[in-house]
């Protein structure tokens, strides 16, 4: 069984930083990409940002330049750091990782239970 539990999400100001993390758990052989959406209220979940095991990143238009994903491949963990926020960043932020619990196997998709991030105007 594999579990992703974030942290790190909260109130901030318009104009403030949060860091959310993100450690995956379980039975996990390997991790491919990981990544981090988002979906605000009576809005579709869309992607923030992506990286892959060897440390490629993409990143929605709307965060580039403010946003910083990264990992931890020993510890199965994915980091966000949030700058520079704004008010529309407000929303519930998914981790999601592809990854196989056995060698030899596709990759599934595993979700986190989300973590709300609200900001101020």
């Amino acid at each position: 069984q594999v579990q992703l539990v974030e942290s790190g999400g909260g109130l901030v100001q318009a104009g403030g930083s949060l860091r959310l993390s993100c450690v995956a758990s379980g039975t996990i052989f390997s991790i491919n990409a990981m990544g981090w959406y988002r979906q605000a209220p009576g809005k579709q979940r869309e992607l923030v940002a992506a990286i892959t095991s060897g440390g490629l990143t993409n990143y929605a238009d709307s965060v580039k330049g403010r946003f910083t994903i990264s990992r931890d491949n020993a510890m199965n963990t994915v980091y966000l750091q949030m700058n520079s926020l704004k008010p529309e960043d407000t929303a519930v932020y998914y981790c999601n990782a592809d990854l196989q619990t056995r060698g030899f196997t596709p990759g599934k998709n595993y979700w986190g239970q989300g973590t709300q991030v609200t900001v101020s105007s």
